[in-house]
């Protein structure tokens, strides 16, 4: 290979890395590679097309010198033409001259002359296609022309990942659109509250129910995990009624001692016990006209409940050690991320109250259930804290979005809210990477974006691009062999291969190996 070309190819495959490894996301880093590779060599036109997800049409992405109109004439369907053909098979395709071959459709209308060759080349995470690169450029011999496809193939098996993930968000947004428009009608007269983040049909749900409760006298019992934001969803239904303006008191009942808690409730009278030393009024007397949050109801102890019940029923109650009865309008509305059914079924929560709390429930749905809000809370979380500790952090990097949505957040929104903050606080550049996050996020296995090789990139002069990419497939079986205790079907399952072809690359390769079971 000529050395100014190997030169060229490697500043390209540099300059890709830092790309992507400086970009927010891939809106951000398609149209700068393309211009790498126009810049370097030479490449007129480039375009990169997605497969759209459960689909077949194939749309351009993102495209260096096409106007606007033109890039939206490029829309193919699987086996249509050379791009069609590419993605539909999986293998690249090299038109020498365009005016010479029947599957070359010319759709963008860019290629006026005869002296022009065209190189397509599928861009695959694995075994799964995601779309295509394509590039334009003069005429040129066999040799030129192969060499050009072998780099592009490098790149595009840089950018497949990030482009997966991004046909991926694209797709999970088109659906979310699909659905926000079916539902539009439905939810013209629903309430959705200021203070809850989240678009996903899940939470739709719970806004619907708010909506509905919100105007009434109704007690209303928010169960749900912990970390999912039922204190939110309280918040939401008591400044959508009409006590809005008047207190909204919230109690936690697991954070206070059973001793206590009777006075807490319902107050006390001068000298009811020792310490009494004047007249206190208690949290029901305090939200009277308005609301009062019970968090964690089923922290309530036995003893206490059936006052409780008294004040459900009747609206009314005694201060601890008052023979006088205080009546109270409020407006109850309690939480709990316990079983009370099963509590009830073991003795441990009075059936009748159970019965007088549960007249309208809500359920505030797990994150792992919520997918499609993970990144809308990540962002919103990422804006607060970065503007509270003054950073000038405006994104994730796809690594980091992949990992945020495979995890299963057991502890809810809560947890992800500590992770955001924490990552903020760690992160020194512009957008959060996987490395800020929490180990046992970042243990999760997800694969480099930017990495064409296990080399530093300064070695990259050392190598050809054979050896390069020989160096990265090496050490990639390398890897999975250590994972899979030299198990050559297990290689094969978790590369997405076959045993032969692993077998034989193994041989090539000079790694050991073990059962072929």
């Amino acid at each position: 290979m000529d050395s100014s070309r190997h030169t060229q190819e490697l500043r390209v495959l540099h300059e890709i890395s830092m790309i992507m490894n400086q970009c927010v996301d891939m809106r951000d880093v398609v149209q700068p590679i393309l211009e790498t590779l126009d810049d370097c060599l030479g490449f007129r036109w480039a375009t990169i097309t997605l497969l759209r997800k459960g689909g077949d049409d194939i749309l351009i992405e993102a495209a260096h010198g096409l106007t606007q109109e033109q890039a939206q004439l490029g829309h193919y369907k699987l086996g249509e033409g050379v791009t069609g053909t590419v993605v539909l098979t999986g293998e690249p395709m090299v038109v020498p001259r365009t005016s010479e071959s029947p599957l070359f459709l010319n759709r963008t209308k860019l290629v006026k002359s005869s002296d022009t060759s065209f190189i397509c080349v599928p861009i695959k995470e694995k075994q799964e296609v995601v779309g295509a690169l394509s590039v334009y450029r003069d005429f040129a011999d066999q040799d030129q022309l192969v060499a050009d496809r072998a780099i592009l193939q490098i790149v595009a098996s840089m950018m497949a990942r990030a482009l997966l993930l991004r046909r991926d968000l694209v797709a999970q947004q088109e659906v979310l659109e699909a659905e926000n428009r079916q539902l539009r009608q439905e939810l013209t007269r629903r309430y959705h509250p200021d203070n809850i983040v989240g678009n996903s049909r899940e939470m739709q749900e719970v806004y619907d129910q708010i909506s509905q409760v919100a105007k009434s006298q109704a007690t209303v019992l928010i169960h749900g995990e912990t970390g999912t934001g039922k204190e939110l969803v309280a918040h939401a239904i008591h400044y959508a009624s009409n006590r809005a303006d008047k207190p909204f008191v919230r109690v936690h009942c697991a954070a206070m001692p059973e001793s206590i808690i009777e006075s807490e409730l319902f107050g006390h009278v001068k000298g009811a016990f020792t310490g009494a030393v004047s007249d206190r009024k208690g949290r029901f007397e305090l939200a009277d006209s308005g609301t009062i949050f019970l968090d964690e109801i089923g922290e309530i102890p036995l003893a206490i409940q059936s006052k409780l019940l008294r004040v459900l029923q009747e609206r009314e109650f005694e201060r601890v050690g008052d023979v006088k009865t205080t009546k109270v309008n409020v407006r109850i509305i309690v939480a709990t991320h316990r079983d009370l059914p099963a509590m009830v079924e073991r003795g441990l929560f009075r059936e009748d109250l159970y019965y007088r709390l549960s007249v309208f429930p809500i359920f505030v749905p797990p994150l792992v259930k919520r997918k499609a809000d993970i990144l809308l809370l990540a962002n919103y979380f990422m804006q607060k804290y970065a503007t509270l500790n003054e950073k000038p952090i405006n994104g994730f990097l796809p690594e980091a979005i992949e990992l945020l949505l495979k995890h299963r957040w057991p502890g809810n929104v809560r947890e992800l809210e500590n992770c955001i903050e924490r990552a903020v606080l760690l992160t020194d550049g512009a957008v959060i990477q996987p490395d800020v996050l929490p180990v046992s996020i970042q243990n999760q296995t997800v694969a480099p974006l930017a990495e064409t090789s296990p080399r530093r990139l300064d070695e990259l002069g050392k190598l050809s691009l054979e050896e390069m990419v020989g160096s990265y497939e090496k050490t990639i079986l390398a890897d999975a062999l250590m994972k899979c205790d030299n198990n050559v079907a297990a290689v094969a399952r978790l590369l997405s291969s076959t045993p032969r072809i692993i077998g034989y690359k193994l041989k090539q390769y000079q790694l050991r190996s073990g059962s072929m079971a």
